[in-house]
């Protein structure tokens, strides 16, 4: 292997805060319950901003053991019909409160795992959308699928559909890991979903990749990555596990002993990394590495790369309309988030109400940090002048304690000012929430005492 890329000292220093992943700002612990009524002003205020649609489909087969996901396992397709129908009620009156038609620019569906849903269920779920809103033809469309459960019918349906992006789950293609978190996903099955997705014409595949689930080592893991060499996916995803037992029960299966060490977490970190970047990716922000020809490196260099809870995305101008259980909306200065369990989801619109139970309206101070964060994360810069412009600040003294915060991170060689621009270096991008974090107001406030997870 080459030399570490980022020095141990810089991770036994800065790599063991709990810190946030910054998917939205503020982070989504923090938010507070919210009623109908807000939600349908949020909704009936927005201009013509354009947006991006995003599905939460909860349902799964079986359930993964590390998942971190809001999702439920069923066989009962009546109670995926009374999904489908609350989705239908939900969706159409979000579109009766809006002021106009806006423009759609890009749909996404996640879960769970959409493709529970089979083909005539996707396209009615597509029709839900279409029958309310203008989705041009040729729009960026994109899915999330589990080959074990995913056919190339399903596939041919959705690309008649429109869909044209795909993203496969695979975490570990070790048959060891993947007995132990109960996903077993032989590569060939992979290999051969791919295929068929790129001889229908989907023109992205995207894989995920996690590091830190029980039983990994570097030596197995490295045979992935060889795996995932020959697949060439256009985009990878490399998220690191959380163990979060007290809130994902069936993650206390899990003994502390079968949990990669720190140093071992770091290894696996590390060697993705090298590799990824001697096969040619790009990394980008925190956790997605990219084909030197994709478009998110294009959205960056025109400064409109965005992040939310879909990851990054190239539609930075966007307001987030999202529907279905624990769907996340993203409207100006408001975040709204559905009632997470799919009984009670389903109840609330049943009874005519928005499904909408907590949310946070940003004040102007936040407004200006979500700004600067993103700023960091998709760029890895902060301008300051055009901040200050942008916002009739001034940089210096807004954030003066900041500022002088940053010093050891500089000192360190995370980042560095370049005149009035503070520009991310190399070791600050495998650290990058660590400087986004100098400039989050709310790290040390208390979570409410009742909280649902993100999507």
């Amino acid at each position: 292997m080459t030399p570490s890329l980022l020095h141990p000292a810089l991770l036994d220093r800065y790599g063991k805060l709990p810190l946030p992943r910054y998917t939205s700002y503020p982070p989504a612990n923090l938010w507070g319950p919210r009623d109908d009524s807000l939600a349908r002003l949020a909704l009936s205020s927005l201009d013509s901003r354009p947006l991006s649609l995003y599905v939460h489909v909860p349902f799964c087969r079986k359930l993964c053991l590390y998942c971190g996901c809001n999702m439920m396992v069923t066989r009962s397709q009546e109670l995926v019909e009374r999904y489908l129908q609350a989705l239908d009620r939900e969706v159409a009156q979000v579109a009766s409160l809006l002021p106009a038609r806006c423009p759609v620019v890009q749909v996404h569906l996640g879960g769970g795992t959409p493709t529970y849903l089979d083909e005539a269920q996707l396209a009615r779920l597509w029709q839900i959308l279409a029958s309310r809103f203008d989705i041009p033809s040729g729009i960026e469309a994109s899915i999330e699928v589990h080959p074990p459960v995913t056919s190339t019918t399903q596939l041919q349906t959705l690309a008649q559909l429109g869909f044209s992006r795909v993203s496969m789950g695979v975490q570990d293609f070790d048959p060891v890991v993947q007995k132990r978190i109960n996903r077993l996903q032989p590569f060939e099955q992979t290999r051969d979903l791919i295929t068929s997705a790129r001889q229908l014409g989907f023109v992205s595949v995207n894989i995920d990749l996690m590091y830190g689930l029980p039983l990994q080592s570097t030596e197995r893991f490295a045979k992935t990555l060889d795996c995932v060499a020959t697949l060439r996916p256009d985009r990878i995803a490399l998220f690191g596990y959380a163990h979060m037992p007290t809130l994902r029960t069936h993650q206390a299966v899990f003994r502390s002993d079968e949990l990669p060490d720190p140093a071992t977490r770091a290894a696996l970190f590390e060697l993705s990394l090298q590799r990824l970047l001697a096969l040619g990716y790009v990394y980008v922000g925190l956790d997605h590495f990219v084909l030197p020809e994709d478009e998110l490196l294009t959205a960056r260099q025109h400064g409109q790369l965005r992040r939310n809870f879909m990851g990054y995305t190239t539609c930075k101008s966007s307001d987030v309309l999202a529907f279905g259980p624990s769907s996340i909306s993203e409207l100006g200065r408001h975040y709204l988030q559905n009632e997470r369990e799919v009984v009670p989801y389903c109840e609330r619109v049943e009874s005519g109400a928005l499904p909408v139970v907590r949310g946070y309206s940003l004040s102007p101070d936040d407004v200006i940090r979500r700004d600067l964060i993103m700023e960091l994360l998709c760029n890895l810069v902060i301008d300051k002048p055009a901040l200050s412009v942008r916002y009739g600040i001034d940089f210096d003294h807004y954030f003066a304690s900041e500022l002088s915060a940053l010093s050891p991170l500089i000192a360190d060689g995370l980042c560095g000012w370049e005149g009035d621009r503070l520009k991310i270096l190399l070791p600050g991008q495998l650290l990058l929430r660590t400087v986004a974090s100098i400039f989050d107001a709310t790290l040390h406030k208390p979570a409410p005492r009742h909280h649902a997870a993100a999507v």
